[in-house]
């Protein structure tokens, strides 16, 4: 049962990073979103993923690791486009 809420709540968080990415990926633009705020999830997110490996859940450490890539991008895009 754990691996299950654990599942559902790791897509659901995860999947909620996929249109923001896409967005700034179409359009180029990030003036509206904070940088800071993004740095400071990036952060928070590697500790869940360190933590997903402490005890060894899967759903854990893939949508971690997934979501750690997606707010790297979004980083990643703030500092190119501003």
């Amino acid at each position: 049962m754990e691996t299950l809420v654990s599942a559902l709540a790791a897509t659901l968080t995860t999947a909620a990073f996929v249109p923001q990415a896409m967005h700034i990926i179409r359009l180029k633009e990030t003036k509206a979103i904070s940088l800071f705020m993004y740095v400071a999830f990036a952060a928070g997110v590697a500790f869940w993923l360190i933590f997903g490996f402490m005890i060894w859940n899967w759903p854990m450490i893939i949508a971690n690791t997934i979501t750690l890539a997606l707010a790297l991008g979004i980083v990643g895009m703030k500092l190119r486009y501003g």
